[in-house]
């Protein structure tokens, strides 16, 4: 290496180069992030087709997992928050509503199949 100082010309070319480099490896991190991202959300969609509908009905049990508590159309909010239900028929929502078990105050299952109190 000689020991003569650079010209402005070359150090504005190095800059130059150096900001190139830079400039390629940035771009090369967000075609990667970009690449994730599509996987992530093809991921997710897939998912979202694999997901089996909900039931149409829903039967909350009590804490001890006996007895019944209330019935539910099948995404009512409140069931999803009770944590204590299952997937019914119809015919076992019809049935529960005829034993006196309540319906829903938020989702009125009763009112969907047409049972008036």
């Amino acid at each position: 290496m000689s020991d003569t100082p650079l010209s402005r010309l070359e150090l504005l070319r190095f800059a130059r180069r150096v900001v190139v480099q830079q400039a390629t490896a940035a771009v090369a991190q967000l075609d990667r992030w970009i690449a994730d991202e599509e996987r992530r959300e093809a991921e997710r969609r897939q998912a979202e087709e694999m997901r089996p509908p909900p039931p149409e009905w829903l039967i909350q049990y009590g804490l001890n997992r006996r007895n019944v508590d209330a019935v539910h159309v099948g995404d009512c909010w409140a069931a999803a928050k009770s944590g204590r239900c299952r997937p019914a028929t119809r015919a076992q929502v019809l049935d529960a509503l005829r034993h006196q078990v309540k319906a829903c105050p938020h989702c009125r299952p009763d009112n969907e199949l047409g049972v008036l109190e």
